[in-house]
C-alpha cells in the first residue's frame, strides 16, 4: 500500500526575532528573510498553514532582504505575506495547543532575544510535550539552548541537531559580537551538534526536532517539517 499523507488540523507558527542590532556596535539585522520565505513556500505548496508570531509582537526587523532570490522576491511582493509580517502576534499571547509545530527562523538578532524569552521557554516547551514538531533554521536554534522541558532537562540534551556554526560565524568576522557561539553553546546543552562545510546544507531530524545550519538549509527544513506534518 503506498503510503497516505494527510494536512494537519492546526497551523505551524512562525517565530521572529524582533531584535535589530548587533551587539553594541549598531549593525543594523533582524530575521533573515530567506529563511521565513524558503519553508513557508514548502508549507504553504503542501497545504499547511502558516501564522507568525515575534517576541515583541507588530513587525519585525528584516535582515538579508536578497531580492535576487526568485523565493524571497516573490513573498516580498505579496501584500497578504507583507501584511502578516507587519503584525505578528506577540509571543506570550499564543496559546500553543493551537498549532501543530513552531518553527523558528534565524538573522543574527535571533541570538539576543530568542534565548531570553520565557515565552519561547514555555510555547516550544508546550507544543513539543503535546507531541508537536520543532524547527529552527541558522541562528533560530539559538532559540532552544534554555528550553527546558517539564522534567527538567534541556530539550536538546541527547539529540542531534544542526545550527550555524562556530567556523561560520569566525567566517562572517561576527564571532566576537555575538553573546555566545550557538553551536558550542548546543554542545554545553548535551547537543550533539552535526556540522557541514561552510555554506553548505545541512539538516538534522531527530524524532520531531528539526535543525539546520545556515540559509543553504531552509528549504530542506521546511521539507523535513512537511513530512513529518503530513505522514
Amino acid at each position: 500500500m503506498p503510503e497516505t499523507t494527510s494536512v494537519p488540523k492546526k497551523p505551524v507558527l512562525f517565530v521572529l526575532t524582533s531584535h535589530g542590532t548587533k551587539g553594541e556596535g549598531g549593525q543594523p539585522t533582524g530575521f533573515y528573510l530567506g529563511e521565513v520565505t524558503h519553508p513557508l513556500a514548502v508549507l504553504e505548496a503542501a497545504g499547511i498553514a502558516v501564522e507568525f508570531a515575534s517576541i515583541k509582537g507588530g513587525e519585525p526587523p528584516v535582515d538579508g532582504l536578497d531580492l535576487n532570490d526568485g523565493t524571497n522576491v516573490r513573498y516580498w511582493n505579496d501584500e497578504g505575506f507583507r501584511a502578516a509580517i507587519r503584525t505578528t502576534v506577540r509571543l506570550d499571547d499564543i496559546d500553543p495547543a493551537r498549532y501543530a509545530a513552531i518553527f523558528f527562523a534565524g538573522g543574527h538578532g535571533a541570538m539576543w532575544d530568542l534565548p531570553q524569552s520565557r515565552a519561547v521557554d514555555r510555547v516550544t516547551r508546550s507544543v513539543f510535550e503535546a507531541g508537536g514538531a520543532v524547527a529552527a533554521v541558522c541562528h533560530g536554534p539559538a532559540a532552544l539552548v534554555n528550553v527546558k522541558l517539564s522534567d527538567g532537562r534541556y530539550l536538546v540534551a541527547g539529540r542531534n541537531v544542526s545550527a550555524f556554526t562556530d567556523s561560520e560565524e569566525r567566517a562572517v568576522g561576527l564571532d566576537k559580537t555575538v553573546p555566545f557561539l550557538l553551536a558550542s553553546t548546543l554542545v554545553e546543552r548535551g547537543a550533539t551538534h552535526h556540522p557541514a562545510a561552510d555554506w553548505t546544507s545541512k539538516v538534522v531530524v531527530d524524532g520531531r526536532l528539526i535543525t539546520g545550519q545556515n540559509p543553504q538549509s531552509a528549504t530542506g527544513v521546511g521539507e523535513a517539517l512537511r513530512d513529518i506534518l503530513s505522514a
